[in-house]
């Protein structure tokens, strides 16, 4: 007798490739019912969909494996961080997840954000310590040319737009105001952003866009990871 192994994704967890409108439903009450007494009424279908929407960042991750080396998950904690905020309401009201690459030559990471009316997934790098800001803006007072190539190939740029973060006024310290590269040295941050409508949220292939989007980056991550990793000669910083 043949045995026959078939894989398959139980129906359960097919269900959780989704977004479903109680989702964005749940959120969009929590916004305007954002005080302790309306969550406590409402926690145990909070904890429903928190379980739907994190088996759904879990089959994107393993969707992502299948381009890059992911090395974890972490999602967001619905309860805010009131200590130092003006805004007092205890809870956020949006569902959110980062996906760290693995090892030290691979840099980067990933964003998605659920939110209604405000979806959106973001790639690169949101806060660079200070060696690695540097090393990327000697590159660029060396030279962008690959870089500007890069960020500006479609399908990229049709994917991905263009490149946003916060920046200087002026010029970095130690860096001229009138290099021909400044627009890219003045950054603190590179990073892309990609919105999604509600429509597009409970669209049944959204996690295949939210996918191919991520695939669509691997090529900037591949550049970023060697100028972080190797000095100016091109040689490697790694042991």
């Amino acid at each position: 007798m043949v045995n026959f192994s078939i894989n398959f994704i139980p129906f359960s967890r097919m269900e959780n490739s989704v977004i479903t409108k109680d989702v964005l439903h749940f959120l969009d009450q929590l916004k305007n019912n954002n005080n302790r007494e309306w969550f406590e009424k409402n926690k145990a279908h909070f904890k429903s969909l928190e379980a739907e929407v994190k088996s759904f960042y879990q089959i994107l991750m393993e969707k992502m494996k299948e381009h890059d080396e992911i090395e974890k998950l972490k999602m967001f904690r619905i309860y805010r961080d009131v200590r130092f905020s003006k805004d007092k309401t205890p809870y956020k009201s949006h569902f959110a997840g980062s996906y760290s690459r693995a090892g030290a030559k691979l840099r980067g990471g990933y964003y998605l954000q659920i939110r209604p009316g405000e979806s959106f997934i973001a790639t690169g790098f949101w806060q660079p310590n200070k060696e690695d800001l540097f090393r990327i803006r000697k590159e660029f007072e060396l030279d962008a040319a690959e870089f500007r190539e890069q960020i500006n190939k479609s399908p990229f740029k049709n994917t991905w737009g263009e490149l946003v973060g916060d920046e200087v006024k002026t010029a970095p310290k130690g860096f001229s105001k009138d290099d021909p590269n400044i627009d890219l040295i003045r950054k603190k941050a590179f990073i892309f952003v990609r919105n999604f409508s509600d429509k597009e949220v409970l669209d049944k292939n959204f996690i295949d866009e939210v996918n191919k989007s991520f695939k669509e980056i691997r090529p900037f991550f591949d550049l970023m990871s060697e100028i972080l990793t190797t000095n100016l000669n091109g040689e490697s910083l790694l042991n």
